[in-house]
């Protein structure tokens, strides 16, 4: 009798399989394990190489198995191939996250990770993460090689600051731009061979403030040959990549035009507005014009964001928000929310899961923090959640805001609406209030209960 019991209860725990003809595959850079329901083949479990014809090996096996699903897991980019071959064979691949998939018990191999994987996918138990389209997955890409320029040109201006300063050459620290007309005309004179500072004078702007008998000065040093050779270098690899970064800017206009074109019915505007007054890190071309034409509303006028942050939110989330069912799953998957964890109905933890920002939730943070010391009602917020919780806290809680109002206008194309400073401050002022007489009521009450 008790032996059926269990029995009964095991069938009654058992999980329901949803989906009978899914595969799971363990990736890595040079093996793949691939596990199928036990009655498809001989060998449920199979290794393949990871070259391209061991790659159409595994989606040809799958086909002879009657798969229809696949899951595997997101590890590093060796996923990726493997990806776009089994979608080109019609297969729906589920990309799972590392952490849905960490808990299988027993020795650890390759192939027992295959068989869990496969045993989750089939009961219904993995969720696939979000994957761009090829427009958006191009666009990231090169938003990604652009952002690794820009930071190896910042780290070549440092570098020539840095030999300049070990020659007790200190005109870098009296003008406002190294990389500016009167510092590139002076370093390339430098690196010219001239060394007398009136010579070196003659090419300071006139737009320059600074006391022209302090440039003097600081156009004396010593002219060591180490520190000349290793400043000539690093002027040679900035020019070379802020060349390099005005290249990746024309391939990410073409992919804009192309993006502009599949949102537009295949119309691409032929009168494009010039490009006013640019910073130094801002793309070559019109950035809110190829915004505009794509979203169909003006992001940029959003408290915060720059060219650059709506070009990294664009690339990395795509123009498709309705992937994201509510505002609360896109805030969610930008870990801009925290991570409530209840027990026993106590809440014991509410910080950010542990894991590396993508390149949107780093503009959402850059905007965020930038708005700090506006005058206007997300300046307020922002002043009002540092008060609260301490600098982090408030760039977090701002960016979520951010995100909010970013997911509302592109996906259901509306416009961006401020609120009055003034008209914030007094709401929040008679939500105070109102808090503050519920306290006192509630104070009153228990007075008079004791007494």
């Amino acid at each position: 009798m008790i032996k059926q019991a269990k029995n009964k209860e095991a069938k009654h725990l058992s999980l329901e399989v949803v989906h009978p003809n899914a595969a799971g595959i363990d990736v890595g850079s040079r093996l793949m394990s691939v596990a199928v329901p036990a009655d498809r083949d001989r060998e449920c479990v199979k290794e393949f190489g990871s070259f391209t014809c061991d790659l159409h090996a595994i989606a040809g096996w799958l086909k002879q198995c009657g798969i229809d699903t696949v899951a595997m897991e997101c590890t590093g980019v060796y996923w990726k191939n493997l990806y776009l071959v089994l979608a080109e064979y019609g297969f729906d691949v589920c990309l799972a996250n590392a952490r849905h998939t960490r808990n299988v018990s027993g020795k650890k191999t390759d192939e027992s990770d295959a068989i869990w994987i496969q045993r989750l996918h089939s009961c219904g138990l993995l969720s696939s993460s979000f994957l761009p389209d090829d427009l958006t997955g191009s666009l990231r890409s090169l938003v990604r090689h652009r952002r690794g320029i820009t930071q190896d040109s910042s780290r070549y201006i440092l570098r020539m600051k840095k030999a300049l300063e070990m020659m007790n050459i200190k005109f870098h620290s009296l003008i406002r731009d190294l990389t500016g007309k009167t510092g590139t005309a002076i370093v390339e004179a430098i690196i010219a061979g001239e060394r007398d500072p009136e010579n070196l004078l003659k090419h300071i702007d006139f737009r320059v403030k600074a006391n022209k008998e302090d440039l003097r000065k600081s156009l004396q040093g010593h002219w060591r040959q180490e520190q000349l050779f290793l400043l000539t270098q690093c002027y040679q690899l900035y020019q070379f990549a802020e060349q390099q970064k005005q290249e990746c800017d024309n391939k990410i206009e073409t992919v804009l035009q192309a993006m502009e074109a599949l949102k537009n019915d295949g119309e691409i505007a032929s009168v494009r507005p010039r490009l006013k007054a640019r910073q130094r890190k801002q793309p070559m071309f019109n950035t809110q014009f190829y915004l505009h034409k794509i979203h169909n509303v003006d992001v940029l006028s959003i408290y915060g964001i720059s060219d650059n942050a709506a070009i990294e939110i664009l690339s990395e989330t795509g123009t498709n928000l309705a992937k994201w069912p509510t505002e609360k799953h896109f805030v969610s998957w930008l870990n801009l929310c925290p991570n409530n964890k209840i027990s026993g109905g106590k809440l014991i933890s509410s910080s950010l899961l542990k894991k590396k920002p993508n390149g949107a939730t780093q503009a959402f943070k850059f905007a965020a923090n930038g708005v700090q010391r506006s005058q206007h009602w997300l300046g307020d917020y922002f002043r009002r959640m540092k008060a609260r919780g301490g600098n982090k806290y408030a760039i977090v809680a701002t960016a979520r805001k951010l995100a909010i109002i970013y997911y509302k206008m592109v996906r259901y194309h509306q416009n961006f609406i401020p609120f009055d400073s003034q008209e914030y401050k007094s709401k929040f002022q008679r939500t105070k209030i109102a808090h503050l007489e519920r306290l006192l009521i509630k104070l009153k009450a228990e007075t008079l209960s004791v007494i």
